[in-house]
């Protein structure tokens, strides 16, 4: 099984069904984890199990989200990953992505699902057409997470076709697609002057729900330019920016493979080049 289906699993073998009843300090004591809460540094929670028995502390938060995410995050660990003891950074999921800590990604899959389970998250969802980041933060009150982890949850449910980003002024940190958007559409690697996110990186003007914005300002695709998108952004920490783009054009979703953009594009030349 992977990461997400042992934490749905969890909750399914639990009969929870309804996003309120989602206790997660009652779940991991029936998975044998006692939590406690102490002002650590250095770290935001840590893990230390014997047998069938562990404890993890938790870095008191002035978000209650980000404890909750931090408990899932070593419940994580004590499910897939027992018999080792863990120093974790899991307050912000972002930085995860944007590295390569594999274990750390295992655990905040797990718990994303855990906390924001598909069978209780979709329903939710479903009825919001293209959420921006106000409806998203609705929904991130009603599972108690942060507005970060329901918005990386978004586009991994697979129910909308949308991408989610994080930039700085310099360049991407990290992405994620829904499974059905298709990878041909390169996002650049860097904030098109154009972009919503880029006017709210350098004036810090924002707006109430997605715009629309030419495909060309976020793809590096040539036919890019045919098509719109909406786009919507909200303010991180550190000088980042949190982006969601929606894909409404039925067409850029049956698109084909393009060969002409990203990595692909040096793997076609010196293809072309040995020939």
């Amino acid at each position: 099984m992977t990461p997400g289906q042992k934490a749905e699993a969890r909750i399914a073998d639990l009969g929870i069904s309804d996003p309120r009843d989602l206790d997660v300090e009652a779940i991991a004591s029936d998975a044998g984890v006692a939590i406690e809460y102490r002002q650590l540094t250095g770290c935001d929670a840590t893990l230390v199990g014997f047998g069938s028995r562990a404890i993890a502390t938790i870095k008191r938060s002035h978000s209650r989200g980000r404890e909750r995410f931090s408990i899932g995050h070593e419940l994580g660990h004590w499910e897939l990953h027992r018999g080792r003891s863990f120093q974790c950074r899991v307050e912000n999921p972002s930085e995860n992505l944007a590295s390569d800590a594999g274990l750390e990604k295992e655990a905040d899959t797990y718990a994303s699902h855990l906390l924001m389970p598909g069978s209780l998250f979709s329903p939710v969802i479903k009825p919001l057409g293209t959420p921006g980041f106000c409806q998203i933060g609705e929904v991130s009150e009603l599972f108690q997470t942060s507005l970060l982890a329901t918005t990386i949850r978004l586009a991994h449910v697979n129910k909308l076709p949308v991408i989610v980003a994080c930039y700085t002024l310099q360049k991407r940190r990290w992405h994620i697609r829904a499974l059905d958007v298709p990878a041909r559409w390169w996002l650049r690697s860097a904030l098109d002057n154009d972009s919503f996110a880029y006017e709210l990186l350098t004036t810090g003007k924002t707006y109430p729900a997605p715009r629309k914005q030419p495909g060309e300002v976020w793809f590096e695709n040539d036919d890019a330019e045919k098509f719109e998108i909406l786009e919507h952004c909200h303010p991180m920490a550190n000088g980042e920016v949190l982006v969601l783009l929606y894909l409404t054009d039925f067409e850029m979703l049956e698109a084909g493979f393009d060969p002409n953009v990203g990595r692909r594009k040096y793997a076609t030349a010196r293809k072309a080049n040995r020939v």
